[in-house]
C-alpha cells in the first residue's frame, strides 16, 4: 500500500524502488527536573533507547521518502522515580505536525497530554515490541501513540485512510486491559485516557469528523497556496461537521483534541474572512468551546 501524497515533485521518488525509510522523525525527551537526588544517567539512557526504538523501526507497509517523514515528539515529564523498584511515574505530551502542500507551513495534527504513564524500566534493558504480545506499559504506550500519530496523519491525506493504524492502536488497548497494574488503558477510568481516545475515534459517530479532517487538510489547507479563498471557504464549510458531532457527543475527548491542535489556526484562517463569516464562526465555535472566549475574541471584530 502506497501512502497517498499530493505534491507532484515527489511522485517519482515515492515510486522509486528501495525507498522504504522509516515513517517517523520522532524527538523524544525525558524531563527529570522534578526528580532530585538520583542518578540522572538513567534518564539519558531511556531517552536514547526510546528514540532508537521508534525511529529505527518500520511501522507501516507504506513508502516514505526522507522528506515525508512525520515530524512528531514525545516528552515524558517524570513526577517520581524509585531507584529500588525501577518504577517511573510520568506525564506524557505527544505532538505531531503535517506539512502543507507547496508552502513552508506545518500544521499541528496532534497536541495531547496523557496525564498518567507509569512504567518500570531497568537501565540498558532492551525495548521490544511484537504485534501479539505486550512486554511492559512503556512500550505499549509508545507504540499506541505511534499508531495514533500514523492514523491521524493518514486520515488527513485520504478519506479515513488511517483506519488500519487506529485498529492497531485499538488492539493494543484491548491487550493492555488484561494487565491490571497498567495505567491509562481501562474504560471509564478517565474521559481522556488511551481507551477513551481510540474508542471515540472508532465509533461510527466519528465518521463525519474524520471526513472533515480530510477535507480540512487535503481540500482546504493544501489548496491555500494556489487559491487562498477556495481553501479558506472549504475549511469554514468543513467545520459544520464539528457542529454535527458536538450535537451527538458534546463531551467527547475528540472535541478537546481538535481544539488543542487547531483552534488557534482556525482563528487565523478566519482573519481573512468577511464579517458575516467571522460572526458565524464565532457563534459556532463559542458554542462548542465556551471556555475559549479569549482565543475567539478576534472573530468578533
Amino acid at each position: 500500500m502506497n501512502r497517498f501524497k499530493t505534491w507532484v515533485a515527489l511522485c517519482f521518488l515515492l515510486l522509486a524502488p528501495g525507498l522504504r525509510a522509516q515513517e517517523l522523525n520522532m524527538t523524544i525527551s525525558i524531563n527529570s527536573e522534578k526528580v532530585q537526588g538520583t542518578n540522572k544517567q538513567i534518564f539519558s539512557t531511556l531517552q536514547k533507547a526510546l528514540t532508537e526504538f521508534v525511529n529505527n523501526r518500520k511501522w507501516t507497509d507504506a513508502h516514505f521518502s526522507t522528506n515525508e517523514k512525520i515530524d512528531c515528539s514525545m516528552t515524558f515529564i517524570v513526577n517520581s522515580y524509585d531507584e529500588s523498584t525501577n518504577a517511573f511515574k510520568t506525564q506524557l505530551q505527544v505532538q505531531a505536525r503535517r506539512p502543507v502542500y507547496n508552502s513552508s507551513y506545518s500544521t499541528t495534527t496532534l497536541n495531547f497530554q496523557d496525564a498518567q504513564v507509569d512504567f518500570s524500566y531497568v537501565e540498558f534493558s532492551p525495548l521490544q515490541y511484537a504485534a501479539n504480545t505486550l512486554d511492559n506499559n512503556l512500550t505499549a504506550t509508545v507504540v499506541y501513540y505511534v499508531y495514533l500519530i500514523l492514523g491521524i496523519d493518514f486520515d488527513s491525506f485520504s478519506p479515513r485512510g488511517g483506519t488500519s493504524y487506529f485498529q492497531q492502536a485499538q488492539q493494543i488497548v484491548t491487550m493492555a486491559q488484561s494487565q491490571p497494574a497498567w495505567t491509562g488503558w481501562k474504560a471509564f477510568d478517565s474521559p481522556r485516557n488511551r481507551h477513551a481516545v481510540i474508542t471515540a475515534i472508532m465509533e461510527d459517530e466519528a465518521g463525519g469528523l474524520r471526513d472533515m479532517w480530510y477535507n480540512y487538510h487535503r481540500k482546504g489547507l493544501d489548496q491555500m497556496a494556489a487559491n487562498p479563498e477556495l481553501g479558506r471557504n472549504t475549511i469554514i464549510a468543513s467545520l459544520q461537521a464539528l457542529d454535527a458531532y458536538y450535537k451527538t457527543r458534546p463531551t467527547s475527548v475528540l472535541l478537546q483534541m481538535f481544539s488543542d491542535a487547531k483552534l488557534a489556526e482556525i482563528v487565523a484562517i478566519y482573519s481573512k474572512a468577511n464579517t458575516q463569516e467571522k460572526q458565524d464562526g464565532y457563534k459556532l465555535l463559542s458554542k462548542i468551546y465556551p471556555t475559549a472566549g479569549s482565543k475567539l475574541d478576534a472573530l468578533k471584530q
